[in-house]
């Protein structure tokens, strides 16, 4: 199972590059992953069915002491709900290939999605963990957004994908918390062992409104929204703004099945907590018959199969939800029918639609006869729909009547509730015939135009490689009407879980006799052709019909709601004014102090001292940090601002080594550093003085605000070193880093072993503000690659009297000016006008460029058992290349960075993820370390410790965060200079205070 996993993402990986060679004969490529990982799950069937009960299973530790584990399991359930994933899968992949066009925007992102897609489906439904299968869960949702979005530049996709977005999401977000609540009951979060415990958990509960009632409830909410039932069903038609494709896989195989699934899973444990009859039956019943009653007015070929999967999702969540085993075998067999004819038919639509440029029913005519062969596809998709003979819709159709009837007869909900849900279930199958006749005839049927005269819509040949996934399912449709028992030896291990109703049995068969089902399907079709043959008028009775809730347009008052709120509150939050957003953060966080300190009683007892072993360098670091904070405060240059601010960073980097923390006191240092750098930098396009205070009542604000702070922080410290009732966990660090992460320093091992989620964490933030800070400062680009030294005349950079020479070819620009190309290690000399040449920095530069990059690496490589580690030695290097930037500008940045800084960012987290999982390969956990000692000649002894390349990915995302900030405060701001553009007006009280460039 992870083979088959790791298959789907590392192929959609690559895809766009396979698109770029293929074309759209990638698509093939790409349906081979999932037809081969369909061999391979048909391969699994003797272990799935072996009467041991031992499934096929996959367990690896992620995260033990929170029991979140990667557990898989291919059961019967899940191997059903596979085949319909990976088999449709692969035909909508290879009929991608024709349907699309070989100059399509975009290919090789949608390929890679819809295949990534694939994988995440399987995983949903083989995942045997409550907070994995939610992860998968909320993977579906942003994939599904990526692909209804597919057509980027049409706002209807955009906010189709946004609105299906939103919807689902907000479900999902319901589901985790009913997931947490479940898993937290049963005390455990395996999904085997929480149905195990289900019977217990369900008897515990007691009166309704307990934990599990509430839990299974959220939880029906998120699979509700995923399933769109009403009032979330209007996401599915507005997601036919997606690719035909898409619409035939996600909305109809295997994304809307995701909460049909769930309920499922979880029924033959939970369908008899309170809450779940009462919210399936209501919900599912009405959206069957919202859903059909609105197919019958639709001419869009889409919207019809739209609103019938909408219908139809709702007609299956009932069945699949009652709870006996007539019920669990007919809900299945309906879910794997539907599964095959609801795809034929949308992939039917799409070649209608691609052949003759239209899906609308009343300009599409006589299309039967301009293709015979897709007219016999959908006839027989469109037949299984409606639950006609000998096809798998009606097999799935009359098992469900049968187990309604059962319900009827012996169900606990009683013979009046379970006769008006049967009386329900033949209306919706009434409406249901109605609406597949309107698609079939509205799709090839002969119709008259404008004039009275039957002209057949213009369509273009089609060819086997394009009709082939459709007509193969269309065969499949067939043979499941033919061969039902075969389904039935499938389902029936799953349908064992669950009690029945009727001692009788229930089989799945192509006739049962003349029986009460077959009255109600004889009934169905009667009835069915008769609103067909009425079509206009029942047409016209619905347009005059007034809509009592439409739930839209509900959801889009919600969100116009929602924006007004926002915009009010941002305009009075939002103000522009710095003072005011320090006041609030700075009185938030006084109050929340201030009101634990007075709600709860503290113990004073706990030793506080002023010096650490009375040492005076500890009280020249205070006066040193008290000084710098002061003279900032009354700075009135930004240079000096900036300074004095850096100065108090330096004292604490100096109370931290005094305290025996180099470790921390280095990287302090460094930081502040590098952020001492990015501020000047930043300041070249800012005045010199600052803005005069502002006077009056907002001084004295600023003093009692201040001080109260600094008081709150004090009390807050004193108060949590005096109340410690347990045993530090630093105690027991140093062994934990030395047994389990093979390091001295506790500091680096606990950052790249013993935390290192919480340092991937970080350094994906340090990616994101990297991004934040090339996107948002003048940086037009990663990819675009600076200007290199070549391109420009000798001494012509930041001359006063003119700007730089344009660029050109190298070859040309060296005869023009008599240079040899190739540039000197030091490219200031060659680049730099005189005037803006600094000797001194230059010969410090050739100096310590090279020493500061050996020392960077010595502290990347000692920092398991020493002072450093990736982050220090990131930083280190980033401060080489500054010293390198100052000598030389940015031509030599160029020179020394020919590795832009979004490829070092995307090494660095890749490498630190790839570290992460590679243990789970060998049975350990993510982001454990595994310790390798050898010997070397001349080197002798060596241990070495695999976190070391997760420090090895932190070192290169500091690199590239550093060289972000070079280019975009240093490099940018040079061009625009040089250009003689970016000027900037400053202005105070309406009045204009200094323009800079």
């Amino acid at each position: 199972m992870l083979i088959v996993l790791c298959a789907h993402f590392i192929v959609a990986i690559f895809a766009p590059i396979l698109f770029t060679r293929l074309g759209r004969a990638a698509f093939y490529v790409l349906a081979a992953v999932p037809a081969a990982s369909f061999v391979w799950l048909l391969a699994q069937y003797g272990n799935v069915y072996s009467p041991t009960g031992m499934n096929p299973s996959l367990d690896i530790r992620w995260i033990p002491t929170l029991e979140l584990n990667l557990t898989f399991v291919l059961d019967e359930l899940s191997w059903l709900m596979s085949l319909l994933v990976l088999g449709i899968g692969a035909l909508v992949l290879a009929y991608c290939a024709r349907y699309f066009k070989t100059d399509d925007a975009g290919l090789g992102g949608f390929g890679a999605q819809l295949l990534a897609f694939a994988g995440v489906m399987f995983g949903l439904v083989t995942a045997d963990n409550l907070i994995l299968l939610f992860v998968f869960w909320e993977l579906t949702t942003v994939l599904s957004y990526l692909l209804i979005g597919y057509a980027r530049t049409r706002i209807a996709a955009r906010r189709a994908a946004l609105q299906a977005l939103i919807v689902t999401t907000f479900g999902g977000l319901a589901m985790l918390v009913g997931l947490i609540m479940v898993g937290e009951s049963a005390g455990t979060y395996s999904i085997s062992e929480v149905l195990a415990k289900a019977p217990e958990l369900v008897a515990a509960a007691g009166k309704p409104g307990t934990v599990v009632d509430v839990g299974i409830f959220l939880i029906l909410i998120g699979a509700v929204a995923k399933s769109a039932l009403l009032p979330f069903h209007f996401w599915l038609p507005g997601a036919m703004a997606a690719p035909t494709p898409v619409s035939a896989y996600l909305h109809a195989a295997a994304m809307v099945k995701a909460g049909i699934y769930l309920v499922a899973r979880l029924a033959p444990g939970f369908s008899g907590t309170d809450y779940w009859q009462l919210t399936i039956m209501i919900l599912g019943l009405s959206t069957m018959l919202l859903g059909a009653w609105r197919a019958l007015l639709q001419h869009d070929l889409k919207l019809i199969l739209a609103y019938g999967t909408v219908s139809q999702l709702g007609f299956i969540m009932v069945i699949v939800g009652l709870g006996s085993r007539e019920a669990a075998l007919a809900g299945i067999a309906m879910v794997l029918a539907h599964g095959l004819f609801k795809a034929t038919l949308f992939l039917v639509v799409g070649i209608i639609d691609h052949q003759s440029g239209t899906r609308d029913i009343r300009q599409l005519s006589g299309v039967f006869r301009s293709a015979p062969k897709l007219g016999v596809v959908a006839l027989i998709g469109a037949a299984s729909m409606a639950g006609l003979p000998p096809l798998a819709g009606f097999v799935a159709k009359e098992s469900v009547f049968t187990a309604f009837v059962a319900n009827a007869n012996y169900g606990p909900a009683g013979t009046l509730l379970g006769t008006v849900v049967l009386a329900g279930m033949v209306l919706g199958s009434i409406l249901t015939f109605a609406y597949s006749a309107r698609f079939f005839w509205g799709g090839f049927g002969r119709k008259p135009d404008a004039s009275g005269l039957l002209t057949p819509t213009p369509f273009k040949r089609v060819d086997w490689l394009f009709l082939g996934a459709p007509a193969l399912l269309a065969a499949l449709t067939v043979a499941y009407g033919m061969f039902p028992w075969i389904v039935e030896t499938w389902i029936t291990p799953y349908s064992a879980q669950f009690s029945q109703y009727s001692q009788e049995g229930m089989h799945l068969v192509l006739w049962h006799g003349f029986t009460v089902p077959l009255a109600l399907s004889a009934a169905v079709v009667a009835a069915g052709l008769g609103l067909f043959f009425l079509r206009e008028r029942v047409e016209a009775l619905q347009r005059k019909i007034p809509g009592v809730l439409d739930f839209e347009r509900l959801y889009r008052q919600l969100v116009v709601a929602l924006d007004r709120v926002a915009i009010w509150v941002t305009g009075r939050t939002q103000r522009g004014s710095l003072f005011f957003y320090l006041a609030v953060i700075l009185a938030t966080a006084i109050a929340s102090i201030g009101a634990v300190l007075l709600a709860t009683e503290q113990e004073w007892t706990g030793q506080r001292y002023f010096l650490d072993g009375g040492s005076p360098f500890q009280m020249v670091a205070g006066a040193v940090i008290v000084v710098g904070a002061i003279a900032a405060a009354r700075a009135n240059k930004r240079f000096m601002a900036v300074l004095m601010v850096s100065v108090t960073g330096y004292g604490v980097a100096l109370i931290f080594a005094l305290q025996g923390a180099p470790d921390l006191a280095l990287t302090q240092m460094l930081v502040e550093t590098i952020v001492l750098v990015a501020f000047v930098l930043a300041m070249r396009s800012l005045p010199a003085r600052l803005p005069a205070r502002t006077p009056g009542n907002h001084k004295v604000v600023r003093i009692i605000l201040g001080v109260t702070f600094g008081g709150a922080m004090v009390m807050a410290a004193i108060v949590s070193m005096g109340s410690r009732i347990a045993e530090p966990v630093s105690l027991a660090l140093p062994a934990l880093a030395y047994s389990g992460g093979g390091g001295l320093n506790v500091v680096n091992v606990t950052l790249v072993d013993i935390r290192a989620w919480d340092t991937f964490g970080e350094i994906s933030v340090l990616a994101i503000a990297a991004t934040g800070v090339a996107s948002l400062i003048f940086v037009r680009g990663r990819g675009q690659s600076l200007a290199r030294a070549e391109t420009v005349a000798t001494g012509s950079v930041g001359r006063i009297d003119g700007a730089a020479v344009p660029a050109g070819p190298a070859v040309e620009l060296a005869k023009r000016f008599a240079v040899t190309p190739g540039n000197p290690w030091l490219v200031a000399g060659r680049t730099l006008a005189p005037e803006q040449r600094s000797i001194i920095i230059e010969v410090v530069a050739r100096l310590v460029f090279h020493s500061i990059i050996v020392l960077s690496i010595y502290l990347l490589l000692a920092g398991h058992n020493g002072t450093g580690g990736g982050f220090a030695g990131g930083l280190v290097a980033g401060l080489a290349l500054t010293i390198r930037y100052l000598a030389g500008g940015r031509f030599e940045l160029a020179e020394a960075t020919r590795i832009s800084a979004g490829t070092l960012l995307g090494l660095g987290l890749a490498l630190a993820a790839v570290t992460g999982m590679i243990p789970l390969l060998f049975g350990g956990e993510v982001f454990q370390s595994t310790i390798f000692s050898f010997d070397l000649p001349l080197f002798g002894h060596v241990k070495f410790v695999s976190s070391t390349l997760f420090d090895i990915g932190v070192y290169l995302v500091v690199v590239g965060l550093v060289i972000d900030v070079l280019r975009s405060l240093g490099s940018e701001i040079d061009q625009h200079q040089e250009d003689g553009i970016g000027a900037i007006t400053l202005i105070e009280d309406d009045e204009p205070l200094e323009v800079v460039r």
